[in-house]
């Protein structure tokens, strides 16, 4: 890796004294505090130099402990908070709010617990986006297989002003041949737009193998639609953790991207995320 380091695109810290994270309420081995100390200690023993914090919570509660956090650790890239999409007015408000921070530089809600399969094709969700793609700034759609992955297709198609971010490669279903079809299908709607990138990132499934060979197909599907341009690795910490942590999840993708020229691994590996979260830098 040359240029600037390596950048994860896809880390979070909670703090349960902070926001709810009702989640994990079903999560019991993540239902504690993930510290930024934690998690630099796991970036320094893989290499990777900075990292973008993703909420994991859909509360005002939640963004501000990351952004306060951002703004006192220097490898923290940015940060993606959440703002109230289904009620514009508010939404207008918050992002207005968050946009005074340095290192705000994105917003993402947690599609896969909302109720609502049409949440991303509601009206008031696509004026709050529309105000989000007036600052330059993308939207993350966090494990949007099955219910939303077609209706993030249809999001980057109705804004193309609008940057769309895939995380977790819409979270493939491995180990159902069925469904992966579908999946794949659905994936390349999303590539087919322009203003979509992608995370390879959150691969791991209950019960599957988390190895190069098993996540081998996905990377090549991945490589395929979107090519390493619009590309980043992401270690998705601590969410990692029940499965053997940010060793073996980075150790996983490190071979596989390790097969890519050097100008490919750049991109993947931190050039796509700066550009996608830092679009005015530099």
């Amino acid at each position: 890796m040359t240029g600037f380091g390596i950048v994860d695109s896809h880390l979070h810290l909670w703090s349960l004294g902070r926001s709810r994270y009702r989640w994990l309420d079903s999560a019991p081995a993540l239902k504690r505090d993930f510290t930024a100390a934690a998690a630099r200690a796991e970036l320094d023993a893989a290499g990777v130099a900075e990292a973008v914090l993703v909420q994991a919570d859909d509360t005002v509660e939640d963004t501000e402990f990351l952004l306060e956090t951002a703004a006192a650790e220097p490898w923290v890239l940015g940060v993606v908070g959440w703002i109230q999409l289904d009620q514009p007015a508010r939404a207008g408000a918050q992002l207005e709010r968050w946009l005074q921070a340095e290192k705000f530089c994105g917003v993402r809600h947690l599609v896969h617990d909302d109720p609502r399969d049409d949440f991303l094709a509601l009206g008031p969700v696509r004026e709050s986006l529309r105000l989000l793609a007036d600052t330059g700034l993308p939207f993350d759609v966090p494990d949007a297989f099955p219910r939303h992955l077609g209706a993030a297709a249809d999001l980057a198609g109705a804004l193309p002003g609008l940057t769309v971010v895939i995380d977790h490669l819409g979270k493939p279903p491995l180990g159902q041949p069925k469904a992966m079809g579908r999946w794949r299908s659905e994936l390349r709607a999303c590539a087919a737009r322009p203003n979509t990138v992608a995370k390879l990132s959150g691969l791991r499934i209950p019960g599957t193998e988390y190895t190069p060979a098993a996540l081998e197909p996905v990377f090549n599907d991945a490589l395929e639609l979107f090519g390493p341009g619009r590309l980043m690795y992401g270690g998705d910490w601590p969410v990692s953790v029940p499965g053997g942590g940010y060793q073996p999840t980075w150790l996983a993708l490190q071979e596989l991207i390790g097969t890519l020229s050097p100008a490919e691994q750049d991109a993947v590996l931190g050039a796509t995320a700066r550009r996608v979260y830092t679009p005015d830098a530099g």
